[in-house]
Parts: structure tokens; sequence; C-alpha cells
């Protein structure tokens, strides 16, 4: 575990912080996977989405819309990969949550479909050219139904 003495996010690098309030940062990506590459991380030493307050997360996607806002005015991007790794098995590699925007570009990437996924590789998404991976990776019916249902019971329940 990193303690928040030692996190990047916590104690960001000289010249990494661009923007920030009492309860968010938006930091320059240490190793940008696009230019402009940029990260919304809380204040608070949090690892976890769960650990969020409702008002951190509002926080955060607020100051997602101000990031693109701010890219699009100054780096003029195409579009962007917006996206979060949350826990080592989904790549993350600082365990201090952290929202990635990435700016791109027409041209960037010779297969940038797939997105997110492939972020700037150029690599074609092979989940989406390889059907039995996509048919594989599929839920089984019983499970998308228990996922209808655990979200209409907490559809009206609002930030």
């Amino acid at each position: 575990m990193v303690l928040p003495m030692e996190c990047p996010f916590c104690r960001p690098a000289r010249g990494q912080l661009l923007y920030e309030n009492d309860l968010i940062r938006i930091l320059l990506d240490a190793y940008p996977a696009n230019r402009g590459h940029l990260l919304v991380v809380p204040r608070r030493h949090v690892e976890r989405w769960e650990e969020l307050t409702w008002e951190e997360k509002l926080a955060l996607i607020w100051s997602m819309e101000l990031a693109m806002e701010v890219l699009r005015e100054t780096l003029k991007p195409d579009a962007f990969n917006v996206g979060m790794n949350l826990g080592r098995e989904a790549g993350q590699t600082v365990p201090h949550l952290h929202l990635h925007v990435i700016p791109r570009w027409k041209g960037d990437s010779r297969n940038p479909r797939g997105g997110v996924r492939k972020a700037v590789l150029d690599l074609e998404d092979e989940n989406l050219s390889l059907k039995e991976r996509w048919v594989k990776n599929r839920l089984e019916e019983s499970k998308v139904e228990a996922l209808r249902e655990a979200f209409s019971k907490r559809g009206s329940r609002s930030p």
C-alpha cells in the first residue's frame, strides 16, 4: 500500500499540478499516452470508487468536463478517451483513484477503433475482431437480469 506521504497524487511533482479546489486536483500525467493527457484525482487519498463521497464523485465528473473544456480551448483535440482503471487487475498502477482524460486527434493512431480499450496504442482491438472472444465475454441472461434489478433498485437515488 502506498502511504499518502509517498503518493504522487497526494504530493504531485512540481509543475504537474494544473488546477485544484477543496475536493480535486487536475494533474499532467507523468507518463502521457498522448499530448495533453491529464489526470483528475480526488485530493483525499482514496483507492476505491466506493470510498468516495457523493460530493467527491460529482466533483470528479465536473472536473473531467473542466479538463476537456480547457483542452478543447488550448490544444483543439478532435476527441477524447476518458476512463479509470479501478484496481490492480484492471491496470491501475497508482493506488489513488484517478480519471484519465486523454485528448485525441485524427491520425494519432492508425487504428483508434476500440477507444479506451487500446487507448493510443496502434493495435486493432482483438476483442472486436475475434467473435469468439466477445461472445465468451457476454453475460448469461440470468446475470444480465440481476444487473437490471440492482440498477432499478438504485435508479431513484440521486447524488
